[in-house]
């Protein structure tokens, strides 16, 4: 992503993960998400927080195959994508009729907008925007 915006090294503090999920706030889980956020936020005072997707994900792929029962068969990976749970949900609701790739499309830039809805759950996010 840093050569992609044309950052140069240190102007960007970036967090990678399957399927680019930003998990809603929980201090039980997800711990390394929440840290990295955390101190981007508190320390870091970064001015912007970015979530970028990406065409064919390999992670939205296997989220939208999920089965209904959600069922795994990994110990992590699909624990980890079912965050995206509610942009499959209205994926597979608004867009029933579509073929199922290009209702992984549909999902891509859902899942985007329910991992910005996520950071919101972040009390110092929020915290962070009132300041702004």
């Amino acid at each position: 992503p840093s050569v992609t915006l044309g950052f140069q090294p240190g102007e960007a503090f970036t967090i990678r993960n399957i399927a680019n999920m930003v998990p809603p706030y929980d201090p039980t889980r997800y711990s390394g998400i929440g840290a990295a956020i955390e101190y981007a936020v508190i320390h870091l005072k970064v001015k912007n927080i970015v979530i970028i997707g990406h065409s064919r994900c390999g992670g939205i792929k296997g989220l939208m195959s999920l089965p209904d029962d959600l069922t795994t068969q990994t110990a992590f990976i699909e624990d980890w994508v079912k965050i995206g749970l509610p942009a499959r949900d209205q994926v597979k609701h608004d867009h029933a009729d579509l073929p199922f790739e290009e209702q992984c499309t549909k999902c891509e830039k859902v899942a985007v907008d329910v991992s910005l809805k996520n950071l919101l759950t972040y009390p110092f996010v929020v915290e962070g925007l009132e300041k702004k």
